[in-house]
């Protein structure tokens, strides 16, 4: 009885410290799973529809790489990335609110939206499933989309921004109730086309512990 009772303690322990960790926090366009320690969004969740992505007159992209005010100490991290040759990868994508406001805009912006990615990947092939993601939002519409980054291969920066091992993506089309998920290993690995990525749900599922 007592071996169960202090597994069970150990159990609660870590649960509650992993919950302490993590923080949620919702803007407009995304809601973001951030964790305090690594310094990245382990969860960012929102939605593609045609209206969002797809306007006359979008807003033209501002860098504005900038600490999230509702969790300002913990994302305060814009010199962490200066010459630590990562580039601030956004989870929910700058082209994917551009057609919302300023306001919305800025949010994307949010160190809290930022995982460091290698420039191959940034550029290459995590930008090309963006872009996918968004004309399959224009031709089906209603794209339901969580993205996120896992494990710690090193720091960079003071405040210890840690380098993810890998990051996914899962989409759930509405139109037609399909699944599809992408998991890239974060380095600097050659940009392939998005299909050699494609996994299974229970792959990321397995991966991140997350239910879709």
């Amino acid at each position: 009885m007592k071996k169960i009772l202090l597994i069970l303690t150990i159990l609660v322990l870590s649960l509650s410290s992993k919950s302490q960790d993590t923080v949620r926090i919702v803007h407009r366009n995304y809601t973001t799973l951030y964790s305090k320690s690594l310094k990245y969004p382990v969860l960012v969740e929102w939605w593609e529809t045609k209206s969002k992505v797809d306007c006359p007159t979008p807003l033209p992209r501002k860098d504005q790489f900038q600490a999230d005010p509702k969790l300002l100490k913990e994302t305060n991290l814009g010199k962490d990335y200066v010459n630590s040759g990562y580039d601030r990868g956004h989870m929910c994508p700058a082209a994917d609110n551009e057609c919302l406001g300023d306001t919305v805009l800025t949010e994307c912006f949010y160190f809290s939206n930022m995982v460091p990615q290698p420039h191959t990947l940034n550029a290459g092939s995590w930008k090309s499933l963006e872009t996918y993601t968004r004309d399959l939002a224009i031709k089906d519409d209603s794209i339901h989309i969580w993205s996120g980054a896992i494990g710690n291969v090193k720091t960079v920066g003071d405040d210890k921004v840690a380098v993810p091992s890998k990051c996914w993506k899962v989409i759930y089309i509405v139109k037609t109730k399909e699944y599809q998920a992408y998991i890239f290993n974060n380095d600097t690995s050659k940009s392939q086309k998005i299909e050699f990525y494609k996994v299974t749900l229970d792959d990321v599922k397995k991966l991140t512990g997350f239910k879709f």
